[in-house]
């Protein structure tokens, strides 16, 4: 699937990844391949995406993520240095 994270000052990740977890406001979920439609908002943590090569974690400070048809975008409010 196709994973965009993008905050109000630049695109932060753009690419293809196997899997991906988020921070939602009622607990952690994870999307894969071919997950039903979703519109979530996203709390203050960490979101994870995995990509054949590599794991890779960022730190967000909220947000909202839409998925739809195998493409997942999260418009992140900022990113928080690690």
């Amino acid at each position: 699937m196709y994973l965009e994270i993008i905050t109000p000052d630049k695109k932060i990740f753009e690419g293809e990844v196997i899997s991906a977890s988020f921070p939602g406001t009622d607990g952690s979920f994870q999307v894969l391949n071919d997950h039903a439609p979703l519109i979530s908002l996203l709390k203050d943590g960490v979101v994870e995406y995995k990509s054949k090569e590599s794991t890779q974690r960022l730190s967000i400070t909220g947000g909202v993520v839409e998925v739809l048809t195998n493409k997942v975008i999260v418009l992140a409010d900022g990113v928080q240095d690690n």
